[in-house]
């Protein structure tokens, strides 16, 4: 029925068709290497957004973290301030009275006006 000119004819045929194709294929892009590209780069991006996301968070904590330290030290150097204060007060009260007994004299400063002078 067919002779092997036929046969040759039809598998060159089917071979020249095959290379079109291809030709065609990679021209556009093979569908289904670019659904499985675009699947990959999908997985990519929400794998890199969410590593973004992690790092921001990192830095937002440490940053609160440090904030927060240097809040405390200052409120440290603040109550250590006011305690000097209290102090240096303190001692110049006791100074002028010690200096108005040596005078044989009294202090008219009640312990309700020093309870102020301290609060003021």
């Amino acid at each position: 029925m067919f002779g092997l000119l036929d046969t040759l004819k039809m598998g060159a045929g089917i071979a020249a068709g095959l290379l079109l194709y291809h030709l065609y294929a990679v021209a556009i892009g093979y569908p289904s290497a670019e659904r499985q590209a675009r699947a990959g780069y999908v997985v990519l991006a929400e794998k890199a957004a969410a590593e973004a996301r992690a790092d921001e968070m990192e830095r937002q904590r440490d940053a609160a973290a440090r904030a927060g330290e240097e809040h405390r030290k200052r409120l440290q150097a603040a109550k250590a301030a006011e305690q000097a204060a209290r102090d240096t007060l303190e001692n110049e009260i006791r100074s002028y009275e010690l200096e108005l007994s040596q005078k044989n004299r009294a202090c008219a400063v009640t312990a309700a006006d020093r309870q102020w002078l301290l609060r003021h």
